[in-house]
């Protein structure tokens, strides 16, 4: 018989095999290369002509840690009245050409697939990680966002041109909020983030934004050579950067439905049904919720670590349903009806990861267009009608390889578990669904369940070839 050769120790999840399922590509094709070659050299004389000079905009990069595709930067600093937050993103479509090699096979993949022992990248590492990055090792081509905020956190002016920016160092979440919870003060471009942060969310809330505060799985190593589950750990920063993000995607959206054309990220509001059922789970499990509590305002004074708040919060998920991507473009094809998106509370675009996400670099060009007062340019206009469904497909296939992984290596961890019973929390009774905190693993268990309850289940399906994990109880 031929050699496959040595054979992947049965503790480790198959990782390859999840890239193998979903046909992930493993290289970039040489014509890409190329031409992103070339591009990584436009980028570095893109610094000059028809650019402002920002460079001397206080900047810093927050990613996890090691992350060197860094598609933002933030800067906030007060202003008479209020704030002003200026927000730096990776400017790729002032080096990918439209309808080159590079943009087709960026077009083709959609968005980066992350896997625990590698990514796979929208565009080359050379740019991404690269050129293209905003990494602080000298002037870097932008597109520069600067959103001036009253002193409650509410929009007053949006700006958006390219520029020159340099960022003042790279930051990684755990060593800000270290700082933060050690009492030490923030870098000046952030030292008011905490303070704008906390304005941003309480206004998402009142606008009825809906945030769940499921616990997030990740696959990180085990320090043995293997993998494991870890709950992700939700800071304050990593809360109050987003809503900085979101900030500047709801001023895109502003820009966009102003001018009639533009790509948004919606998401139907809850449906009056689904919020009438989960009242009902809350009166079951005797959590209080009056009858002038918005949805919103009622999951946000949830606490996070009761079986009943999980319960709610996992059946809360059926308020955000049927997100898509609507595309509009004059009187013969306009905004949508409702072009809100309701985890939000707002109209909202993507356009602030570029380097990660297909769809960013075609919503900044056409916020570049509205600000200066121009039409966007035909490559983008032509290629509004293909984002959706371009996006929709990538959407997908991130969403069953993030799970993939995720259960492959919940399988492994349980295989020799069969039998064993665990403490479980019941997040569902149908169909039976259960959650281990420790480790954390969401899986399907069969037999009498009641949502907010803690059972004992023993472990009765757990297989790495598929990544099955079900309980049972009785």
């Amino acid at each position: 018989m031929p050699d496959d050769g040595p054979s992947r120790p049965a503790t480790v999840p198959d990782f390859d095999a999840v890239r193998a399922e979903f046909a992930l590509p493993a290289e970039f094709p040489a014509d890409v290369l190329a031409e992103a070659a070339r591009a990584a050299a436009v980028a570095a004389t893109a610094r000059t002509g028809g650019r402002r000079d920002a460079t001397d905009v206080d900047l810093v990069t927050i990613d996890p840690p090691g992350s060197k595709d860094l598609d933002q930067a933030v800067g906030i600093r007060a202003r008479r009245g209020g704030y002003r937050v200026h927000y730096a993103i990776a400017d790729l479509a002032a080096v990918v050409v439209p309808g080159g090699p590079l943009d087709v096979e960026v077009r083709r993949r959609g968005q980066t697939m992350y896997l625990p022992d590698g990514s796979v990248p929208l565009h080359p590492p050379v740019l991404s990680e690269g050129a293209a990055s905003l990494l602080p090792d000298g002037p870097r081509p932008a597109v520069l966002w600067t959103i001036d905020l009253d002193d409650a956190g509410e929009t007053v002016d949006i700006s958006v041109e390219r520029a020159l920016v340099r960022s003042r160092g790279r930051l990684d979440y755990g060593g800000v909020q270290a700082d933060l919870d050690a009492g030490r003060p923030l870098p000046d471009a952030i030292a008011l983030l905490p303070a704008v942060g906390r304005l941003r969310r309480e206004l998402a809330v009142a606008r009825g934004a809906v945030e769940l505060e499921l616990p997030e799985q990740e696959v990180v190593p085990d320090g043995a050579g293997g993998w494991t589950v870890r709950a992700r750990q939700r800071v304050d920063l990593d809360g109050w950067n987003a809503e900085i993000s979101l900030l500047t995607g709801t001023s895109a959206a502003t820009l966009m439905l102003g001018a009639g054309v533009g790509v948004l990220r919606t998401l139907p509001a809850p449906d009056p049904d689904a919020v009438a059922r989960l009242r009902a789970l809350a009166a079951a499990l005797g959590v209080g919720w009056p009858a002038d509590v918005t949805p919103a305002r009622f999951l946000a004074g949830l606490p996070l670590d009761t079986p009943r708040a999980l319960a709610l919060c996992r059946a809360a998920t059926s308020l955000l349903r049927g997100a898509g991507y609507a595309v509009f473009d004059g009187p013969a094809a306009p905004p949508p009806v409702d072009p809100g998106h309701g985890g939000i509370g707002a109209p909202y675009a993507h356009v602030t990861a570029p380097l990660r996400r297909l769809v960013d670099r075609f919503g900044t060009e056409i916020c570049l267009a509205v600000a200066a007062g121009e039409d966007p340019a035909d490559w983008v206009r032509e290629a509004l009608p293909t984002l959706p469904s371009l996006m929709a497909a990538s959407d997908t296939v991130a969403g069953k390889v993030d799970r993939a992984c995720v259960d492959r290596t919940e399988a492994v961890l349980f295989a020799d578990r069969i039998g064993q019973e665990v403490e479980v929390i019941v997040l569902r009774d149908e169909p039976g669904e259960v959650y281990l905190p420790q480790p954390p693993v969401l899986a399907r268990c069969r037999g009498p369940l009641s949502a907010g309850d803690r059972v004992l289940a023993r472990v009765a399906v757990a297989d790495p070839a598929t990544g099955t994990v079900e309980f049972a109880v009785g």
